[in-house]
């Protein structure tokens, strides 16, 4: 197997094993197993942010742990990846994310009283029920944060743990935006629970649109912060 194909597979395994782990925490919390509340948001947010700690160092090696199209764009774009390999690593993400919620739900329907059509997988969605502009301006912020993070967590003198930064700061996103929407930060991770539960398909427009659009402000708050 050569290097660009074990990419493409490390791509699709650690975004199958963040969007399981992550969704299946954030169904069992608010579905037939818990009720969320403050304990239940925090499992949900550390979910996220441990299994991309972990990922940050196993898959990292494999294609850099990406996960997240909204990485992938802005890293073509700082020339960290080559733009050849960008839709490879987009389409392994995706796939990644599908296979995820494909498997929970085979899963969840082991317990009694799930159905996916009561509890969901996990799709991101619109709680508050907030303006269509600021649910998009969270995404936007917060995928804008969590990019400046990434380029500066990755950096050849940045002095702390990567891992910890990154990981870190997923979970610190999450505990704003498990209360408002269910932050995404990633379309990899929003695509395939809506679309296989049918839930909150009529915002996943914006957890597509968002984490892009932050992702790219990220690397642009990067680029004045720091001058390569």
């Amino acid at each position: 197997m050569n290097a660009d194909v074990r990419a493409y597979f490390g791509e699709l395994l650690g975004t199958f094993m963040l969007v399981f782990i992550g969704t299946s925490v954030a169904v069992l919390q608010g579905g037939p197993l818990g009720g969320y509340g403050a304990a239940g948001l925090i499992m949900v947010s550390f979910a996220f942010g441990g299994t991309l700690m972990v990922l940050v160092n196993v898959i990292g090696p494999v294609s850099g742990c990406h996960l997240n199209p909204a990485v992938t764009i802005p890293m073509v774009l700082a020339g960290k990846l080559p733009g050849g390999k960008a839709p490879g690593y987009i389409v392994a993400q995706l796939l990644g994310g599908f296979a995820a919620s494909g498997a929970l739900m085979v899963l969840l329907n082991g317990i009694p009283g799930y159905t996916v059509e009561k509890f969901g997988l996990g799709a991101n969605g619109n709680q508050v029920h907030m303006g269509t502009t600021q649910l998009l301006g969270w995404e936007i912020v917060l995928t804008a944060l969590f990019l400046f993070t990434i380029f500066s967590a990755t950096r050849a003198d940045f002095k702390g743990s990567t891992p910890l930064a990154i990981g870190g700061f997923l979970f610190i996103a999450h505990l704003v935006g498990a209360q408002l929407g269910d932050s995404s930060l990633n379309p990899a991770r929003s695509m395939g629970p809506a679309l296989l539960s049918g839930k909150g398909t009529d915002v996943l427009w914006i957890f597509c649109v968002g984490p892009v659009v932050g992702g790219l402000l990220g690397y642009g708050l990067y680029k004045v912060a720091y001058a390569d």
